[in-house]
């Protein structure tokens, strides 16, 4: 496999090719913003996390966003400060974690949230009333991206994932906004912005749909091999109202679905010789003490995955009266369970590569 970027930074093939090695040890385990705030604790010295608290180790990708850079905002879309997720990217990195971002990028027409679905695209590919601003955007996040850098002075590698869950419609880049033609315009255009006009060469392009029914759902908007480097999907278990019956019901229905993608994937991958990752997933609260290992690890065990990530701990939700976690913590029902799902041979944490040096 090579990398998308024939000029990407020595660390960032590096950590390509290692990636490479590491899916033959196992499935390395991710959490979204996990330095940046817990279920009980919402801000802390950057070290803290959730995962560490159950299990005495970080996990071995962290997940963080880009929305509002485009924007020039000192806050990220969930009230993360830029300049200190810059010095937790850094310190990731000097300890031999992974970054992975995506980017709820707020709509460029409107002007409104990334979830305000208003058709944009068209308005700012070259030749649309919304490119130059548009192409502002990029360079604010081209600005971010290469100020990124570990002790050592080197750019940090990240796994780059923009655009994604488009075969959703909740996105103004998605199925019910968006067209297959302009979206794969999009995604090109985004990737030689940020190479050729930007000289932006630590990014490593994840391709990420949501949960699909069908491998042409899947492939329909791939935007080609040559700006591609991880394949990837996004899939959630849900069970409203929380009860018994329901979680049962629900885990019958995700294993199913997460196999049925998991196998298309799998198959994908192989035939455009890519890496292939579960990018999201998770089950809100946790409310199955065995989910780790009898749900998630039971679903993924048999396929050849790079990472699997679960989303954030935002803790309690005023606004919809609910907690909204993804990570146990402390006391949690599923923590024992956690803690037995990181002694599985094949589940990586932040120990278990760092040992790999995967940026050498």
């Amino acid at each position: 496999m090579r990398l998308s970027d024939a000029k990407a930074t020595v660390e960032t093939k590096n950590l390509y090719k290692n990636l490479q090695v590491l899916l033959k040890k196992g499935v390395m385990f991710g959490h979204h913003e996990t330095l940046s705030y817990g279920v009980e604790w919402k801000k802390a010295d950057g070290k803290r996390s959730d995962v560490f608290d159950v299990v005495n180790d970080y996990p071995a990708v962290f997940g963080w966003d880009l929305g509002k850079i485009e924007r020039n905002r000192l806050l990220n879309v969930d009230g993360v400060p830029f300049i200190e997720m810059r010095e937790q990217i850094k310190a990731v990195y000097d300890m031999g974690g992974i970054n992975t971002f995506s980017w709820h990028m707020d709509n460029p027409v409107t002007l409104g949230h990334h979830a305000d679905n208003t058709k944009a695209v068209y308005a700012i590919l070259p030749g649309g009333i919304k490119n130059a601003l548009f192409n502002k955007w990029l360079d604010n996040a081209a600005t971010y991206l290469k100020s990124l850098k570990g002790s050592d002075g080197k750019q940090i590698p990240i796994l780059f994932r923009p655009y994604h869950e488009h075969n959703g419609g909740w996105f103004w880049w998605g199925k019910d906004s968006t067209s297959t033609k302009e979206y794969v315009d999009l995604y090109r255009y985004t990737v030689d912005y940020l190479k050729n006009k930007k000289g932006v060469h630590n990014l490593i392009y994840v391709f990420n749909t949501n949960s699909f029914n069908s491998a042409s759902e899947f492939t329909q908007r791939y935007p080609g091999d040559d700006v591609i480097d991880i394949v990837s999907f996004d899939s959630y278990q849900f069970a409203n109202p929380i009860n018994d019956a329901n979680i049962l019901a629900s885990k019958a229905k995700y294993i199913e679905l997460m196999k049925y993608d998991l196998t298309v994937m799998d198959s994908v991958a192989k035939a455009h010789n890519k890496i292939a990752a579960i990018a999201e997933t998770g089950f809100e609260a946790i409310p199955d003490a065995k989910w780790w290992t009898a749900t998630l690890w039971d679903t993924m065990k048999d396929y050849q995955i790079s990472y699997v990530m679960v989303w954030r701990n935002a803790g309690w939700m005023e606004k919809e009266k609910k907690f909204h976690y993804y990570a146990p913590y402390p006391g949690q029902i599923s923590a024992k369970d956690f803690q037995d799902f990181y002694q599985l041979p094949n589940t990586l944490f932040q120990k278990d590569i760092s040992k790999y040096n995967v940026y050498q």
